[in-house]
């Protein structure tokens, strides 16, 4: 839930800088795991029917990404690892974005528990020509749900949209 509300937090600092924005919730996709088959670099989408194939234009033609995630066992969640797998039909294609941000959050209280995930996606950006982490947000030491709220990082995570 943290790391939800600093994706809350910087869209609307993206929507007062006049930008547009859409949040899209992994876990509300209909989201089957990368079976490595390839279909999707000779045709225009994924051989998996799923709620995936609705999504491919709408982030070739973004101009930014963001990723949010908790931070699980040093690492990004699970759902955004399969979700970063799936968007392999970008691989392919002439996309839109060079910038990507990353808010993390994490019940550790150091931010190097975010290297694993910061590691993660920049491994897939390392994918994409011209493409570059622009932002990482360490939302460190938030546990239970609510905590975030009364720090600082939901503040930086609107300022991160207000510049993105």
């Amino acid at each position: 839930m943290s790391s939800e509300t600093l994706a809350s937090k910087f869209a609307e600092g993206a929507i007062s800088a006049c930008n547009d924005t859409e949040v899209v919730a992994v876990r509300d996709v209909d989201l089957k795991f990368c079976i490595g088959c390839m279909y999707c670099q000779s045709h225009d989408g994924c051989v998996l029917k799923d709620g995936m194939n609705a999504l491919y234009n709408k982030f070739q033609n973004a101009d930014v990404l963001v990723f949010a995630t908790p931070i699980y066992y040093y690492s990004v969640c699970g759902q955004l690892k399969t979700f970063l797998d799936r968007l392999n039909p970008l691989y392919s294609r002439d996309n839109k974005f060079k910038e990507v941000y990353l808010l993390a959050t994490s019940a550790e209280d150091e931010e190097s528990a975010m290297d694993g995930a910061v590691k993660d996606i920049q491994g897939w950006i390392d994918c994409f020509d011209g493409v570059e982490l622009k932002g990482v947000l360490r939302g460190i030491g938030v546990t239970d749900k609510g905590d975030v709220d009364s720090t600082d990082f939901p503040q930086k995570a609107f300022d991160m949209g207000v510049k993105a």
